[in-house]
């Protein structure tokens, strides 16, 4: 294996995650920093809420963009021959939790920066890309029925390692390392919205600015 090739594709990693995405749409367009806004998050789910459907379905795509990109250049370190094909799917989960770091810690913006979901949303898309999509779609459902990012956050990653047990979706090589890629996941989520949790527990839970 080229160590200073992986290390310089982890570094890209890094910083492709750590765009910040929702400041910088907030701050162009908005004149605000989002992080002074809501609940204080640099990401999708904050920007949905304080500034509307457009401006948080752009930082949402883009911070998926972000996590596909930096997973996928995985790819290019076999076409490098700089680790074994066998490596591809480890490599693609160190990346991508590498960009969703970027991401919860940018370098741009002071370390401070969202939960890392949509970036972990394109993660998967890079590795899994059906798996993603049916999360996805349930991330979509629970957020147009519900308004509540949170919620369809946490469930669309509970599916995720639920998926990996059925067969149709189940890879041939690699599904313990994406089953317990998927519960490591989830677990990660539900810590870092707690808060969400209780408050939805209370009914207090702010929903997401979807205008129709």
């Amino acid at each position: 294996m080229n160590l200073l090739l992986i290390g310089i594709f982890a570094l890209a990693a890094y910083l492709i995650g750590a765009i910040p995405t929702a400041l910088w749409v907030g701050k162009a367009y908005f004149g605000i920093d989002i992080r002074e806004h809501g609940s204080g998050n640099s990401g999708a789910t904050n920007t949905f809420r304080v500034l509307g459907k457009k401006p948080g379905s752009i930082v949402m795509l883009v911070d998926i963009f972000k996590g596909w990109v930096a997973t996928s250049l995985a790819a290019f370190l076999i076409i490098l021959h700089a680790i074994p094909v066998e490596y591809l799917v480890p490599v693609q989960l160190a990346f991508g939790f590498i960009a969703v770091l970027g991401h919860v810690f940018p370098v741009y913006a002071g370390f401070r920066g969202g939960k890392g979901v949509a970036t972990l949303l394109g993660m998967v898309l890079a590795i899994h890309p059906e798996a993603a999509l049916v999360c996805l779609g349930i991330f979509v459902i629970v957020l147009l029925t519900t308004k509540y990012v949170s919620l369809g956050s946490m469930l669309a990653a509970m599916v995720f390692p639920l998926l990996m047990l059925l067969p149709w979706f189940r890879p041939e090589h690699s599904a313990k390392l994406l089953t317990g890629f998927g519960i490591v996941v989830f677990i990660l989520i539900v810590v870092t919205h707690r808060k969400n949790i209780r408050r939805l527990m209370q009914g207090n839970e702010s929903k997401a600015n979807i205008r129709f």
